[in-house]
């Protein structure tokens, strides 16, 4: 989602930043392809292992599962490890200020109403992992407008290329 996100805010001359711990960076190779088209774009690209740096004064914050389905075992714990400190949460979002939207492109793990959540409070002693719930309900959150503009464009590529 995120190589994706950044080669988008390359070509539309958007400001991206990308923050992780540097091993989940995108490869120099389209790293530097996006840097490349953001010359001509205006855009930026940058890359920070520090949340509350990353996000300030930003007007989205983006996330993603942590970890897809079908993932051994071994892989949730380590993604858990690795990006806790990186959960979108109310004080992050307060760091970003007002104008900031919180964006995800579903399905999150944000409480414990679903099975997937209640398995994993009951191995990890987590409520939430890439987002909580607070967050992904509240006012600057613009998860389920994002799903519905989705869903349309889907609709025109299968309908273009019927």
């Amino acid at each position: 989602m995120g190589n994706s996100l950044m080669v988008g805010c390359a070509k539309m001359g958007m400001d991206y930043v990308a923050c992780a711990p540097k091993k989940y960076f995108p490869s120099k190779q389209l790293t530097d392809e996006c840097r490349k088209i953001a010359k001509e774009t205006g855009a930026s690209i940058s890359f920070c292992e520090k949340p509350y740096e990353a996000v300030r004064g930003a007007d989205v914050i983006y996330t993603d599962i942590w970890v897809s389905m079908g993932e051994p075992e071994e892989a949730w714990q380590e993604r858990i490890d690795d990006l806790k400190p990186y959960q979108v949460n109310k004080k992050l979002m307060e760091a970003a200020g007002p104008q900031c939207r919180f964006m995800h492109c579903l399905p999150s793990y944000h409480d414990r109403n679903t099975e997937i959540g209640e398995e994993i409070y009951r191995k990890y002693g987590l409520d939430g992992l890439e987002v909580t719930d607070d967050v992904f309900e509240s006012e600057q959150s613009i998860v389920f407008d994002e799903a519905e503009n989705r869903m349309h464009t889907i609709k025109a590529v299968m309908a273009a290329t019927l």
